[in-house]
């Protein structure tokens, strides 16, 4: 599947690179039709496939600004305020403008991508004697899913569009003409598709298999199961249960399915050999080696790269995030945990050391390679550490100089196996059947725990213990609840998606305004910093789309 992705169709490409062109009012030029298209329908699919690494470092699909950046896991980074000043205005939830050019681009690209699988689904439909038509409609089904669900976790009021819509009735839909819910429940329909008619394995890495839809489905039912039912605010008014069920009806689904855990947490970051690994259900795929100048890369993620292997230092773990993994006796320091104003606790979770580059250690485990102070653009204003995750060895093959920025071509994981697990414990404690959940947080914590061979250089600052109900805690719903978002931030920290789960579960004031006001004493720009209740949790709709709609469509609330 990597090689597809570099095929690409150029007649859809153009609708990309035209991003002028008003997607509800204007037919692109260039685009392939239904009767063109008939005995090219796997071309159409690879095309949508490929919309998923078609982004940019200021429209990354990644989500870092929106969903690591805007929330208390990390600093913008760069080289100061005004570097990509929108991302700093997310990051302080200030001054956030209805006009910003990199938030139009973003929804512009998710609808492209949405086009290019509505296409793909017509192509296949129109496609004469092809035996495996539902499995081909199920992936393109799955990709619109995947975007859609990206608009809806970034904007939730958003017009839907599927392959039945002519293009002259495009100008039509309203952004509110579904209910939350409904709209929440259009996402479900396309990954139950899948679940019912994608097989359990696929031949070509990348491609949607039956867990990725059911893995996908239950993160949507779990999404919409914190119902947002009054269309004047944000607030959560209730957890609906009958959704929460059906998250793990679909994550057992996959529980019972050829994906685990990995022994190591680090492989799930590692490039070559490591990728697509038994607990990566769903991953955009990259490549290297492959004909064209540079390969297929990462632009989304490029701009973390550190200042002293290139360029550009942006997405800066947080001081709050490196002391969330604070341990004492082996577990999590829920209260009081964030008292360290700079530097690392005398014991921690061993996921800081995968998570986070701190000064004196090694850089993504080549101890010859040395992290520290000099590698940073802005110490003064974003602090010392270093984003992990995605970033790569700068010894690899895979690391790619692109003068001034240097990209890589490890893939991206989308969802992983860790991250249905902790979803079906999640749904298990809002159910209140916490006892069921304790094994389940338990296994990540135990694999958290065997994961020390490639950071033994910072094996005497590791402490990490499960939790055993009357003996080091107390096993109630609210502790099980504390301790499974705990998890959730420490597993996932700096994957993009820590903001998103601040508003599902409907405390996203609280927790950012205490974040600010704790860090207005070590970043100086955060004394402007003040998240609004019932504004801040979406992105206000871009005035350009409000424009292109004739004004059809309605703002979010509070802008």
């Amino acid at each position: 599947m990597k090689k597809y992705f570099n095929t690409g169709l150029i007649g859809l490409l153009i609708i990309f690179f035209s991003a002028c062109t008003d997607f509800l009012n204007e037919e692109p030029t260039g685009i392939l039709t239904t009767e063109n298209v008939q005995t090219a329908y796997e071309d159409a699919l690879t095309a949508a496939y490929s919309a998923l690494g078609n982004d940019h470092y200021n429209t990354p699909l990644s989500l870092w600004p929106y969903g690591t950046v805007r929330s208390d896991d990390a600093y913008k980074g760069g080289s100061g305020e005004q570097d990509i000043s929108t991302f700093h205005f997310f990051e302080i939830s200030n001054n956030i403008s209805t006009e910003f050019g990199e938030v139009d681009a973003l929804w512009y690209q998710c609808y492209v991508s949405i086009s290019r699988a509505n296409s793909a689904i017509k192509a296949i439909n129109a496609a004469e004697n092809l035996t495996n038509k539902e499995a081909k409609i199920a992936e393109a089904r799955f990709l619109r899913g995947h975007f859609y669900f990206l608009l809806k976790i970034l904007f939730k009021n958003i017009p839907y569009i599927d392959e039945n819509v002519p293009v002259a009735e495009y100008s039509k839909i309203s952004n509110v003409a579904l209910t939350n819910d409904e709209l929440w429940q259009k996402i479900a329909d396309d990954f139950k598709y899948g679940v019912d008619h994608l097989p359990v394995r696929q031949m070509d890495r990348g491609r949607a298999d039956k867990y990725a839809a059911a893995a996908y489905l239950a993160k949507t039912y779990l999404y919409k199961a914190y119902r947002q039912e009054n269309s004047e605010s944000n607030e959560v008014t209730s957890v609906n249960a009958a959704d929460l069920n059906n998250v793990l009806t679909y994550a057992d689904m996959v529980v019972a399915s050829q994906y685990k855990l990995e022994n190591d947490f680090a492989y799930n970051f590692l490039p070559g050999s490591y990728e697509n690994g038994a607990e990566s259900i769903f991953a955009v795929q990259y490549s290297n080696n492959d004909g064209t100048k540079f390969g297929r890369v990462n632009f989304a993620d490029l701009l973390s790269v550190p200042m002293k292997l290139g360029c550009c230092d942006f997405l800066k773990p947080s001081q709050t995030l490196v002391n969330a993994f604070r341990t004492q006796n082996g577990l999590p320091v829920f209260e009081n945990y964030n008292t360290n104003d700079g530097g690392y606790a005398a014991q921690n979770d061993p996921r800081l050391f995968h998570t986070v580059a701190i000064p004196g250690f090694a850089y993504k485990y080549n101890e010859s390679l040395i992290y520290d102070v000099d590698w940073n653009r802005s110490p003064g204003t974003y602090g010392v550490y270093a984003s992990l995750k995605e970033n790569v060895d700068p010894t690899c093959d895979c690391f790619i100089p692109m003068v001034p920025f240097y990209a890589n071509t490890k893939n991206r994981i989308v969802i992983r196996h860790a991250d249905v697990l902790l979803m079906k414990a999640e749904a298990l404690v809002e159910l209140n059947r916490s006892a069921e959940a304790l094994p389940i947080i338990n296994s990540i914590r135990n694999r958290a725990k065997n994961s020390t061979e490639m950071i033994q250089y910072a094996s005497g600052f590791v402490d990490i213990k499960l939790y055993q109900d009357g003996v080091n805690c107390n096993w109630t719903q609210d502790f099980a609840r504390q301790a499974l978002r705990w998890e959730r931030r420490l597993e996932f920290a700096m994957e993009g998606g820590r903001f998103f789960d601040l508003v599902r579960w409907g405390v996203t004031e609280q927790i950012m305004n205490e974040y600010y006001s704790t860090e207005q004493s070590r970043r100086s720009y955060y004394s402007d910093a003040n998240f609004t209740k019932n504004k801040h949790e979406y992105l206000p709709i871009p005035e350009q789309q409000i424009k292109f709609s004739k004004y059809l469509y309605e703002q979010n609330v509070g802008y």
